[in-house]
């Protein structure tokens, strides 16, 4: 298993356990999984939703959201974050896994709560392009809202980063963060 944290910040030696999110958690170092590291391939703000089947999602759902691609997995952005992406320069750390335990299997999450020094750093000065190296569905939309309300409500997977940053929602559509217990 191979783990890396993506990060703006060039040169890290080591990374320290900071705080999580989840204030109910220690300080820890986060990592994600190979598979999973296209949805982190962006600028850190940049709001995503990323979609794609599981063993248990109806064809439905697959046939409407994700369409008729091949791809694994479908990650919509906003089309006002293009200039952003093109002008965002990232860094894909890589860590040795052994301290390293599970946070969410579904999600790629890795934490460990002590300090990693990386064992390689690669530079990242084209995201579009490091992007479709992988095999995902790159969506470049007005805005999220209803592509995210739709994927919450469907039986795919899915991972919802940054809304908070997206541009505001068109009346009628719920505006509410972080995502309703029930739909986790």
């Amino acid at each position: 298993m191979r783990l890396f944290h993506i990060s703006e910040t060039p040169d890290i030696k080591e990374f320290t356990p900071r705080p999580s999110p989840r204030k109910e958690v220690k300080n820890l170092v986060w990592a994600i999984t190979e598979d999973k590291l296209p949805h982190y391939l962006l600028p850190r703000d940049c709001p995503r939703v990323t979609f794609f089947p599981k063993e248990d999602s109806k064809p439905t759902d697959i046939d409407r959201l994700i369409g008729y691609t091949d791809a694994k997995a479908v990650i919509a952005i906003e089309k006002k974050w293009i200039p952003i992406i093109q002008n965002t320069v990232i860094y894909k750390y890589e860590f040795n896994p052994k301290d390293f335990i599970s946070e969410d299997e579904s999600a790629g999450y890795y934490v460990t709560d002590k300090p990693q020094k990386p064992i390689s750093v690669t530079t990242i000065d084209n995201i579009i392009n490091a992007l479709l190296k992988y095999d995902i569905e790159l969506r470049i939309m007005p805005s999220l809202w209803k592509i995210r309300e739709e994927v919450i409500k469907s039986t795919l997977d899915f991972s919802i980063i940054r809304m908070q940053n997206a541009t505001p929602p068109d009346d009628g559509i719920e505006n509410y963060f972080p995502l309703p217990k029930d739909s986790i």
